[in-house]
């Protein structure tokens, strides 16, 4: 066999320097390009508890399944201050009162979506979350004409599988930064101290119709304010999709 020799001499040398940088950015290059649409595109969905905290604002976010009785009254409360919150609306309940969801709408609310049946999405595979979302979100829409895109998982559990399928749908998983655990029925002065005693900018207020929170609110909106809060809907302190 025979053997070619190639002479390093000082010119060759240089030649093969600049060939190996050359390359190896090419494959920095190609690796970073890939990384970043490979792995930074398709981060994993994460769950908000809060909004914005550069701007003194909260939100209310009233999960509804249950305590109708008490809606009007909250509705017309909010209608006298002048105040917009956010409803997270269970399926079932919107089946059984679409004339207090049409109020909710007409009212300026907005309306988010709280699964249909009201299940531990922790517990469910992705298509039975999809289909609790999406079937709460069609039979909204056929009743007021709105999409939701703002989704509370029921008793605040989910998990990886839960905050994909949500994204799958064009939602956003939204939780809490402040609970009145109103569904204790403690009392409406322990709910306001619940609420009053820490707030801060782009809270995320959680409560629920019941007569406690009922009772509550007149005195946690005049705090919040009082305090400098600008109270609204959880739209209004989240940033842009």
């Amino acid at each position: 066999m025979k053997v070619i020799y190639i002479p390093f001499n000082k010119k060759n040398l240089i030649f093969l320097a600049i060939s190996i940088i050359l390359v190896t950015a090419l494959i920095v290059l190609v690796f970073y390009n890939s990384f970043n649409k490979g792995v930074f595109s398709v981060m994993a969905p994460q769950a908000i508890y809060k909004g914005n905290e550069n701007l003194s604002k909260v939100a209310f976010a009233c999960n509804v399944v249950w305590g109708t009785e008490f809606i009007p009254q909250m509705l017309d409360i909010f209608d006298e201050r002048d105040l917009k919150i956010t409803f997270f609306i269970g399926g079932e309940w919107a089946e059984d009162n679409p004339e207090l969801l049409s109020h909710m709408v007409n009212a300026g609310h907005e309306l988010g979506n709280h699964g249909y049946y009201h299940k531990h999405h922790s517990q469910l595979n992705i298509d039975e979350n999809i289909r609790e979302i999406r079937d709460t979100e069609d039979l909204i829409y056929n009743l007021v004409g709105l999409r939701t895109r703002l989704f509370a998982p029921p008793y605040g559990e989910f998990n990886d599988i839960t905050l994909k399928a949500a994204e799958s749908l064009g939602y956003r998983t939204i939780m809490w930064s402040i609970d009145t655990i109103d569904w204790r029925r403690e009392g409406a002065r322990i709910i306001t101290d619940r609420v009053v005693k820490n707030p801060h900018n782009g809270a995320i207020i959680l409560m629920h119709p019941v007569e406690d929170t009922l009772e509550a609110l007149p005195t946690i909106i005049d705090e919040l304010r009082n305090r400098g809060f600008e109270i609204g809907k959880v739209s209004d302190i989240l940033p842009p999709d």
